[in-house]
């Protein structure tokens, strides 16, 4: 199967180079039947951010998904969802996500708390690898992408998945609206 491919960016085989990616996602990916279908490809970190690699690279805002930590609380429980949306919309945390965590009140996790409790690099959270007990909304529009680029847990690298995989990633719930 050929690896995916999107703007100017290298692609290798993810699970020939684990050592491009956060632990948590390795040791996601090498758990998961779709990381086949997955690639890795290394950039400069100060590249990593939505702005700076969509020029660099030519990719297109619309197949770059941007993974975001929400949280709210209801009745003491805090729940935390990761949601993913495309990097030309901006997750619906006030309406949808509060709705989808039915919770009062959503916020996006604090930077620190983000990065501690995701091990992950700020700038660089991906869907792939984070805690089980946190919810992962993935939107719709990204699904029909024909490759979808997102973070790979650290700012080095970062991983091209095919659109539709991306409903298959453990736990994901796939969600119309969820980037406006």
């Amino acid at each position: 199967m050929p690896l995916p491919v999107l703007g100017s960016l290298t692609s290798l085989p993810v699970l020939e180079h684990l050592d491009l990616v956060a632990g948590p996602t390795a040791r996601a990916l090498t758990a998961w039947p779709y990381a086949e279908q997955v690639a890795v490809c290394e950039i400069d970190p100060d590249l990593a951010d939505t702005a700076a690699l969509t020029a660099a690279f030519d990719l297109p805002l619309g197949a770059s998904g941007n993974c975001v930590l929400v949280a709210g609380t209801r009745a003491g429980d805090e729940r935390i969802a990761a949601c993913v949306v495309p990097a030309d919309t901006r997750a619906d945390v006030n309406n949808l996500v509060r709705r989808e965590l039915d919770v009062r009140k959503a916020s996006f996790l604090p930077m620190d708390r983000a990065v501690t409790e995701s091990s992950m690099e700020y700038g660089g959270i991906t869907p792939v690898g984070l805690p089980e007990a946190w919810r992962l909304l993935v939107d719709a529009k990204l699904t029909v992408e024909e490759v979808v680029c997102v973070g790979s847990g650290i700012r080095g690298s970062k991983l091209l998945i095919p659109g539709a995989v991306l409903a298959h990633l453990p736990g994901a719930e796939v969600v119309d609206g969820l980037g406006r």
